[in-house]
């Protein structure tokens, strides 16, 4: 399967919670920044995801969490509450592609949300970005 090099991405966003691509192959791409974050900056950054997911028209998501911090308990239930839900209604998001995160405490908070979102969203789980973005390009809509 042919991957798309980094350079096909466009960096369309970024704030303290990370950047923003968006990939020619059709996916939105979050790169997360190492940072504790408070709750108004990831929603912020969410925003910024739905509002390309519905500019691309792009239905799917690989977010690449790296070193990111784990998630509070407000900003997963407002993740699985709120966002997932809009952003299935609004931009027919259905995929989206975990690189799991270095931190064991982060696995247990992405898991968390992961297990309370809504059951039409996928999610997979992967350790390299190669392998998240071989499983995107491969989900047909």
């Amino acid at each position: 399967m042919n991957l798309l090099p980094r350079s096909q991405e466009t960096l369309c966003f970024q704030n303290t919670a990370g950047k923003l691509f968006h990939s020619q192959a059709g996916f939105v791409r979050l790169a997360w920044s190492p940072e504790r974050l408070t709750l108004d900056t990831i929603k912020a950054y969410y925003d910024q995801v739905l509002a390309l997911l519905l500019t691309s028209g792009s239905r799917k998501i690989l977010s690449d969490h790296g070193q990111r911090a784990p998630l509070s308990g407000p900003a997963q239930q407002w993740l699985t509450e709120t966002w997932i839900p809009r952003a299935m209604t609004q931009a027919r998001t259905r995929h989206c592609a975990i690189v799991e995160g270095a931190d064991p405490l982060h696995r247990l908070s992405t898991q968390s949300v992961v297990s309370a979102a809504p059951v039409n969203f996928v999610f997979q789980r992967f350790s390299t970005v190669e392998a998240a973005e071989a499983w995107l390009i491969g989900v047909q809509l």
